[in-house]
């Protein structure tokens, strides 16, 4: 296979088996995916379909069992800082201030502190946080915990945003909201983001591109750019016809494969 340094992220018929209870189970068909830089790709589907398994082996957390993985050009073997990770709940360091818990990642790749103090505001302005810099992290909401978690996988300057469910636990109203923040942090970054979520809803909104999996053995069958632009997304794109129309044929092939 020849690395395509040209995309983001590349998988060449990337399949991946565990052990089970006496029995080895697919968790993805073997896939082919090409993700160009800048994209925000959406993936959607049942629960244990692969979404979360193909994010861990992008990631570098699992080891595919057949086929490769290659981010921006380079065979991926193991995690990596150019990979950042946005989890569902947001596991800031308790002792650790807002703002140290954004420079942390700078500070352990030996960036001075003058540098880890500019980086931290930076990225706290971007998520709205910078008049919560020396806040410990119990004292913030959840939906501000999250932000300041993905203030702290952007400080360390990742090629890649992976977000594994980021608002699954919150309240509708606060996951809107967070929606939206998103959107903004994405578009101000220039990142890649890869985002993992049950709600077709979520996805249609958020991302450029859709793409919707079959149940175990996870396959894609679906892939496809959203109808409208990313400077678009607005609580009334929600009610348009071409939002709802292509949101209906998404969640129509949900369960489907």
């Amino acid at each position: 296979m020849s690395l395509d340094g040209d995309h983001a992220v590349v998988l060449h018929g990337v399949a991946h088996r565990y052990r089970g209870r006496g029995a080895e189970v697919q968790a993805l068909a073997p896939t082919d995916l090409s993700v160009a830089a800048g994209e925000f790709v959406a993936i959607v589907g049942p629960s244990g379909c692969g979404k979360t398994t193909l994010l861990q082996l992008v990631a570098g957390f699992l080891t595919p069992t057949e086929g490769t993985i290659a981010v921006g050009g380079e065979r991926v073997v193991a995690p990596s800082p150019d990979r950042g990770v946005v989890f569902q709940q947001a596991n800031l360091y308790p002792w650790l201030s807002v703002r140290k818990n954004v420079e942390l990642g700078p500070r352990l790749s030996g960036v001075g502190r003058a540098e880890r103090h500019r980086i931290a505001a930076r990225y706290l302005e971007l998520v709205g946080l910078s008049d919560f810099a020396e806040a410990a992290p119990y004292e913030l909401s959840g939906g501000m915990q999250q932000r300041c978690q993905i203030a702290r996988v952007l400080a360390n300057d990742p090629a890649i945003m992976l977000l594994d469910e980021p608002f699954g636990a919150l309240d509708a109203l606060t996951r809107d909201r967070l929606q939206d923040e998103l959107h903004r942090i994405w578009l101000g970054s220039g990142k890649t983001a890869f985002f993992i979520t049950h709600s077709v809803e979520e996805a249609v909104y958020l991302g450029t591109r859709v793409l919707v999996m079959s149940p175990r053995p996870g396959r894609v069958v679906l892939d496809e750019p959203v109808p409208f632009a990313a400077d678009q997304r607005t609580a009334a794109l929600r009610a348009t016809p071409q939002f709802v129309a292509f949101r209906e044929r998404v969640a129509g092939l949900i369960g489907s494969g």
